[in-house]
């Protein structure tokens, strides 16, 4: 159960160490993804219990965490991320007080504990931190992580966390990396009694306090570290249920500011299903559909908040006449939430899966042409400056930077990759690869199956095992290397002969689609050369329906004057 503490009496406690306010974060705190230290990957991390105290009028967070792990492997002490800009106050282990410089210290955003004991493996901890101060403020939140304090219409307060790129020891002890997912995070905000806290999982309850505070508690299970949330707000919550394809029964929330027009409400409220109904029969169950599918306003455009999207679009619809940010994030529930990059070096799943729903949509809403054009929209926003995936460890910040990763190539890039992927596989192949890679089974039902980390050599092999087939070649030539294949056509007589030229000089069987005249054929392309007869001044369009990710002359005239341009 979450402690009852509410972290008015924390503000009392002495401090054991007396820091000095930081004012800065430090390099180590303001990235995410970064090695694991030996300590963290002994431990695997049970429980998060944590308690916060928002301060509007201050931008102060006052913070109790409690944290329970279990050792794999004999160790003496416990080692975790917060942001050295906190003071810290109080520090125990197993309910014993820890003495600063003796039994804890930090380095830089990184604490270690001293255990007072070696623990074996099966072996549980529970640790103890209170901290306080001003957390990290984003500048330009989504893009940049820190707490977000903006004013909502009405005058109140208007409070959200957004700490993907930076992860989420901005503003609570964890371990910061993507394998740092806690088991099971108990969270309980406290916040002017005039405002609501919404929060990841299920709601457990709330109470009134006597100082004109209330707090709200919940429960959520298997939360990616970034995406534990804290959302203050003058909200008003709107509550219904969906009734899946699955027999279960899914609890929708949203909680939108008091002040927003009722009709944009419920035009968007009404979007909620029908993209459920979407995800579920392409993909598969709704992977927590034992706590909510939630959504919250936010002052920031968005973020993929497990079980609490955050949700800043201003209700706006575009020409694809549904609202693209509410139907992203939440594709992130399946790519990112149920299945987690097991390092930032294999964000293009999350992203690609996550970008590739969107024509996917288009199509279940308006057909084969609506995809066709979202997928066209992405074809010129290819970069191919860097690789998708490097084949080591990475950042988060390393791989959405431009100047050293892919940047929104893991979005475009990596959609189309996948759409390559699905014209060459089918359909029945490309989805069971799908929903194995997301649930780690090929019959997913509500119940039976848990959230899980994924890699890019993981979802090689399902790949290889679903299709009875080595595609290597494919992966090799699309994640590994910048450059995208090229195809050379040359013709001698009637004759047109086609080959393949993949970057880093590798094998691409791609087989193409080619229309002669009108008449279409299919060529295998074995050994990465095909031959067609094409008799003289007849029309040849090679790939008719576009399945295939290529070079293309017409996208690079079109960047390099859009560089010039600029």
């Amino acid at each position: 159960m979450i402690r009852a503490l509410l972290l008015a009496s924390a503000c009392l406690l002495t401090p054991v160490a007396a820091q000095a306010q930081a004012v800065q974060s430090s390099p180590q705190t303001l990235t995410t993804g970064a090695a694991r230290a030996p300590e963290q990957e002994a431990v695997r991390f049970d429980r998060a219990d944590l308690a916060f105290r928002v301060v509007p009028e201050a931008k102060r967070l006052h913070g109790d965490a409690t944290l329970t792990f279990t050792a794999v492997a004999a160790v003496s002490r416990l080692v975790v991320d917060l942001d050295s800009r906190f003071t810290v106050e109080r520090v125990e282990i197993d309910g014993e007080p820890l003495s600063a410089d003796d039994d804890w210290g930090d380095d830089d955003g990184r604490m270690w504990l001293d255990i007072g004991r070696q623990l074996k493996p099966g072996e549980a901890v529970r640790a103890r931190i209170v901290y306080s101060g001003v957390p990290h403020e984003a500048k330009n939140a989504p893009w940049d992580g820190g707490f977000v304090w903006k004013t909502a219409p009405s005058g109140e307060p208007w409070i959200a966390t957004a700490v993907q790129g930076e992860g989420c020891d901005l503003f609570w002890p964890c371990i910061d990396h993507p394998q740092g997912e806690p088991a099971r995070v108990d969270t309980a905000v406290t916040v002017p009694a005039s405002l609501a806290a919404p929060g990841n999982g299920r709601f457990v309850g709330k109470t009134d306090n006597a100082d004109g505070t209330t707090t709200w508690r919940w429960s959520a299970r298997d939360v990616t570290p970034y995406g534990v949330s804290i959302n203050v707000g003058p909200f008003v919550e709107r509550a219904g249920e969906y009734r899946s394809r699955f027999g279960n029964v899914i609890p929708m929330r949203f909680w939108h500011l008091k002040t927003d027009p009722l009709p944009k409400v419920d035009a968007l409220w009404a979007e909620f299903p029908k993209m459920l109904e979407f995800y579920e029969a392409t993909v598969g169950p709704y992977p927590f559909a034992d706590e909510k599918m939630g959504v919250v306003e936010t002052p920031h455009l968005g973020m993929e908040h497990q079980t609490i999207n955050a949700y800043g679009n201003g209700y706006k619809v575009d020409k694809r006449g549904y609202d693209w940010l509410l139907q992203h994030e939440l594709a992130h529930e399946w790519f990112g939430n149920q299945l987690t990059n097991a390092d930032w070096d294999h964000m293009w799943l999350h992203e690609g899966l996550g970008t590739y729903m969107q024509p996917l949509y288009a199509r279940w809403l308006e057909g084969e042409g609506a995809m066709q054009s979202e997928l066209r929209t992405f074809r010129f926003d290819v970069a191919n400056r860097f690789p998708l995936v490097s084949g080591k460890p990475q950042t988060s910040n390393a791989v959405y930077e431009d100047a050293t990763g892919p940047g929104l190539d893991l979005y475009y890039k990596a959609a189309l990759v996948m759409h390559s992927l699905r014209m060459l596989v089918g359909d029945e192949d490309f989805w069971e690869i799908v929903r194995r890679s997301v649930y780690g089974r090929p019959d997913p039902a509500p119940g039976n199956f848990q959230p899980r980390y994924g890699t890019t050599r993981e979802f090689m092999a399902i790949t290889r095992e679903v299709t009875g087939r080595d595609l290597n070649w494919f992966f090799d030539a699309y994640l590994y290397q910048a450059a995208l294949p090229r195809l050379e056509q040359t013709r001698n007589g009637e004759q047109v002969r086609l080959r393949w030229t993949a970057g880093g000089g590798g094998p691409f069987p791609m087989p193409l689609e080619v229309e002669v005249g009108g008449r279409r054929q299919t060529l295998p392309m074995t050994g990465g050369t095909g031959v067609i007869a094409a008799p003289g001044g007849a029309h040849i369009l090679i790939d008719p329906d576009n399945k295939v990710l290529r070079q293309s002359d017409t996208v690079d005239r079109y960047r390099a004057s859009q560089r010039t341009a600029g």
